[in-house]
């Protein structure tokens, strides 16, 4: 794996391919108020969990909860590319998810949607938070609807960015973009007899991939123009992150593949739903989709974009999250 950013959603499958195994070195717990600015480590949920707080607002304004895609990718490149421009107006809290970036790998492996919405409640009450505002790009968005929908009370909004809902639409955009890309690929791509099998687009996509450039594949799926890929891979190398793997070959080899949110009803909070129109590594109309079973959902499509519209339209991506958030309490 050459980057960290393989982590994020349409590249994480590559972990399945090659893993990449380097941490920083953990920090110091420490012993600050969990909402003082700055960094923070706190056993949570049986495991140790880092996030960082920044940005200033009114102590009645519910502080956002940024959740980093992947899955096993990291918080630092939201933090370092849009972070500054949104904490001018609330208080963010940018936490890498067990496993991913400065958090622990647990010892038992433990990884489901289940336990990482858990965890998330473990850090709101930890915090002394009645009510937070979730903002998840990519498998980050996963979590955000998930948690919506299992913990209603106490969210107030939610911007869900390049998310991930259903994951057989996505496949099939990986399928339809591999078949322009690769012509004859997927017919001609070897299959051991159990694997013959599984038909699904999943699986046809990743026994293709075999023997090809994946990186090159997902990055055309993930990104509208070269400028932005190289500017997310400075990010990525300058935070010295990386993806280890581990998350995202649990959750592939058991929910992920088959996953689809079913539970839109119970999300009362208003949703924000940013798609850009490029992003062939979720599908723009899985997004659509989702946004019209949301009780209270908007959606934006960004002309410009694929699956970073905040890097890929910042301008634009600051202005209709702070006018969102200028709407939620």
């Amino acid at each position: 794996m050459r980057t960290s950013r393989l982590g994020l959603l349409g590249c994480a499958v590559l972990c399945a391919l090659v893993a990449a195994c380097t941490h920083h070195a953990p920090l110091a717990l420490n012993t600050e108020p969990p909402l003082a600015a700055g960094e923070h480590q706190r056993v949570l949920n049986g495991v140790r969990l880092y996030y960082r707080i920044a940005g200033e607002a009114p102590a009645e304004r519910a502080p956002v909860l940024f959740l980093h895609g992947g899955p096993g990718y990291n918080s630092y490149s939201f933090a370092r590319l849009m972070g500054p421009r949104l904490e001018k107006k609330r208080r963010m809290v940018y936490l890498d998810q067990r496993g991913c970036g400065r958090s622990e790998r647990p010892w038992d492996a433990r990884y489901s949607l289940e336990v990482l919405v858990a965890d998330l409640e473990a850090l709101r009450q930890d915090l002394g938070l009645e009510r937070w505002v979730l903002m998840g790009h990519s498998f980050g968005g996963t979590l955000a609807l998930e948690y919506a929908a299992r913990y209603p009370e106490h969210v107030a909004g939610v911007v869900y960015v390049s998310g991930f809902s259903d994951a057989a639409s996505s496949f099939a955009t990986w399928k339809r973009e591999l078949e322009r890309l690769y012509p004859e690929r997927l017919a001609s791509a070897p299959a051991t007899p159990a694997e013959d099998k599984d038909t699904s687009d999943y699986a046809r996509v990743m026994r293709a991939l075999r023997g090809v450039d994946a990186q090159a594949f997902f990055n055309q799926l993930q990104f509208h123009n070269t400028t932005s890929l190289q500017m997310q891979e400075a990010v990525d190398a300058e935070s010295g992150l990386r993806n280890t793997g581990e998350m995202s070959r649990a959750l592939f080899s058991t929910e992920l593949p088959n996953y689809r949110f079913s539970a839109p009803e119970r999300v009362s909070a208003p949703v924000l739903v940013v798609g850009g129109r490029y992003d062939n590594s979720i599908g723009l109309e899985s997004m659509k989709a989702l946004a019209t079973t949301l009780p209270h959902a908007t959606f934006l499509e960004y002309e410009q974009s694929g699956h970073f519209p905040y890097l890929e339209e910042a301008d634009r991506f600051e202005q209709d999250v702070t006018r969102f958030l200028s709407a939620v309490p």
